[in-house]
């Protein structure tokens, strides 16, 4: 039972991971193009900071939520505890 729970665990934190990666890959991908249009279209005013920096911030948010604040808090572990005792 605990290996099984062990690899929910982990299982669940790869997919966090990957989710996070793929965030991060698409983030890239659309700054870039942003840049590269506004650079061609209105080079005298770099508009593309704006939802760089916003998305830039959500991206950070997801990064900090994966990567340092990935355990479930004592909250979380008592909730999941007292909804299992009602299924139970």
């Amino acid at each position: 039972m605990e290996d099984h729970e062990a690899y929910n665990r982990a299982k669940k934190r790869a997919e966090a991971k990957l989710g996070f990666y793929v965030h991060l890959s698409v983030y890239i991908v659309v700054c870039t193009l942003l840049v590269v249009i506004n650079l061609f279209t209105s080079p005298d005013q770099m508009w593309a900071i704006w939802p760089l920096m916003g998305w830039g911030i959500g991206l950070l948010f997801h990064a900090l939520s994966v990567f340092v604040f990935h355990g479930p808090s004592g909250v979380t572990e008592r909730m999941i505890e007292r909804e299992f005792m009602r299924e139970v």
